[in-house]
């Protein structure tokens, strides 16, 4: 197929491997990449966001995000290919396509980073949290002298910096499938163990009476962005579908929908329980991890945990790839800098050392969530293709695809504003009362 016409905007970085890999994809692929890049720090929250939100607000706010962004996926997946002859293999290029070669790069260029810095941001945090944990459970204090928490960020951060070295997306394959199958393993870790564990004592599902009403408000606002980062894989659904082979008979969008659909069942099997029953055995005493927040049988939480690790690890690396590709294109294209291995070497590292310095400065898991589930993933997720959609397709209006799109793009709006508003809001409480690098 021919390349997309805002190739001339910012154009791709050509590797040897990639030009023989990166149209060989299978649905199944589609499913575990899709898997590993939506299901990952967010599900850990869900119970701590059920908290804020109560049984029934909590529940339809899940069930709702859960449907608007399958819509919206599905809306990508059928602009990839929108223009006859023409791949949109990046968002961006989506973007230029709909809104213009500046508009378009301004709109959807920035959110996409947000999404992607953000996610490995988080991810930081939660792989060495989560390798803390299995430390502590494997080895408990009263046997072994604890590390504070910056040190295995730091030690989950020098595994990144040795697969930032793989050329592409394909390359992690492997790793991605490993991800994907963690991934379904702690969830249904994290919900059994609740389930078998039963409520705590004088459990409560009475909404949070810490701090003011404001403070209430503003933990609820946040806990939307902790549900709206829950639904990540817009970002990336592009460059995977991009993997997948195409031609006017058989076109990418059917293997990818069917990848798209079976991946979205999967991440229900994982979220809803771990959402509901975790909330059900804690109640608003929930943590921000629920795994965190169990304790027993020690040996299974150590093997959730590192479970998590194994999963945050592929996750990194799926959003962290198409940064690698744009980074390298920008000093090759503008900079003359020589493609080559010392190129790669210091411009992964050098992105993957600046997540690890903001994850061991601001640790704090979910108030991250809910400040760049609002701030990025709520616009790329929720009403970002439904713009590209009215512009690119037109529907006529006041037909149902007109009411279904604006009503998409209101409620992502809301959503955006309020949860960014909230997130910022609760790091800054917790930031005033943190001792950094102690």
């Amino acid at each position: 197929m021919a390349s997309s016409p805002s190739s001339s905007v910012l154009p791709k970085v050509v590797d040897d491997a990639t030009e023989t890999t990166s149209r060989r994809a299978k649905w199944w692929y589609v499913t575990f990449h899709n898997v590993t890049a939506m299901v990952g720090a967010g599900v850990l929250s869900l119970p701590y966001a059920m908290a804020h939100l109560g049984w029934g607000p909590g529940a339809v706010a899940l069930l709702a995000s859960w449907g608007i962004t399958l819509y919206t996926l599905r809306l990508l997946i059928e602009l990839h290919e929108c223009v006859p002859g023409v791949r949109f293999d990046r968002y961006r290029d989506l973007g230029v396509h709909a809104l213009g070669p500046r508009l378009g790069l301004w709109v959807v260029v920035p959110q996409q980073l947000i999404v992607q810095v953000g996610c490995n941001m988080v991810y930081m945090v939660t792989g060495g949290k989560c390798l803390q944990k299995f430390a502590e459970s494997v080895c408990p204090a009263t046997r072994c002298t604890p590390l504070h928490q910056s040190y295995w960020i730091c030690i989950f951060g020098a595994f990144q910096f040795l697969l930032s070295q793989l050329p592409n997306l394909e390359a992690i394959t492997a790793v991605s499938f490993a991800a994907a199958a963690m991934s379904l393993a702690y969830s249904t870790i994290s919900w059994a163990a609740c389930l078998a564990r039963g409520p705590v004592t004088g459990v409560s599902y009475a909404y949070q009476q810490a701090g003011t009403s404001a403070d209430a408000t503003f933990r609820v606002f946040s806990a939307l962005g902790q549900v709206a980062f829950a639904y990540a894989g817009h970002g990336v659904v592009l460059e995977i579908q991009a993997t997948i082979p195409s031609t006017p008979s058989k076109p990418s969008r059917a293997p990818m929908w069917k990848g798209t659909v079976a991946a979205y069942i999967v991440t229900a099997a994982c979220y809803f329980p771990v959402a509901f029953v975790g909330y059900w055995a804690f109640g608003r005493d929930v943590g921000d991890n629920v795994l965190v927040s169990l304790q027993r049988p020690p040996w299974l939480v150590a093997a959730a945990n590192m479970m998590v690790v194994v999963h945050v690890i592929g996750s990194y690396q799926v959003y962290a790839m198409p940064i690698f590709e744009s980074m390298e294109t920008i000093l090759i294209t503008r900079f003359r800098v020589p493609p080559g291995a010392l190129l790669r070497l210091v411009a992964r590292s050098a992105y993957v050392a600046f997540t690890l310095f903001v994850a061991v400065t601001f640790p704090f898991f979910g108030d991250l969530l809910g400040f760049f589930g609002g701030f990025g993933f709520t616009p790329t997720s929720y009403f970002l293709p439904c713009i590209l959609w009215l512009k690119i397709k037109k529907p006529r209006r006041f037909s149902a695809s007109w009411f279904a799109n604006w009503g998409c793009i209101v409620i992502g709006v809301l959503l955006m504003f309020a949860s960014t508003i909230g997130g910022l809001r609760s790091i800054i409480q917790d930031a005033s009362t943190f001792q950094f690098y102690s």
